[in-house]
């Protein structure tokens, strides 16, 4: 697949996982909220701790989509193992790990709060899980960007 025409792809993809984050972070996760809120009244006090921390915990979500953009641009210019990608990648990886460690002190404090359930925080270590996952691969990804852009600027600068 020619440079171009990947990046567009990859562009398309970041754009709909945008959309489905807004739909569900502005749309799903609040409905939800308000269902359980007139389903069980007396959790109703939950609601906007639980809303406010979930909104927060998506924040840096939408921060890798933008990094994410920023590496579709370069490979759509060729400049796909550059510095800039590795540090982009890097960024991610903090990004993913600061998420995955505060989705995890955040579900704590709100179960020792009495404003959770001990299921749903063991219900949680699946999306620790992943967020973990994705900083490690993104971790791993840098550093291989990072060398392949040396060895190409070394490349460049024998030819």
């Amino acid at each position: 697949m020619e440079q171009k025409a990947l990046s567009k792809w990859l562009k398309l993809i970041l754009l709909g996982v945008a959309v489905c984050g807004l739909g569900v972070y502005a749309a799903v996760i609040p409905a939800h909220g308000l269902m359980l809120r007139s389903m069980y009244p007396e959790f109703s006090n939950r609601f906007w701790p639980w809303l406010l921390f979930i909104w927060f915990s998506g924040i840096p979500c939408f921060m890798v989509l933008y990094y994410g953009w920023r590496i579709s641009d370069n490979i759509g210019n060729d400049k796909s193992f550059t510095q800039q990608n590795a540090d982009s990648l890097k960024t991610i990886s903090v990004l993913a790990a600061s998420d995955a460690g505060f989705f995890f002190v955040g579900n704590i404090v709100l179960l020792l709060l009495n404003m959770s359930h001990p299921g749903v925080v063991l219900a949680s270590f699946v999306i620790v899980f992943v967020g973990v996952s994705v900083a490690v691969a993104s971790a791993v990804l840098s550093h291989l960007v990072k060398k392949a852009a040396a060895l190409q600027e070394q490349s460049d600068w024998t030819i």
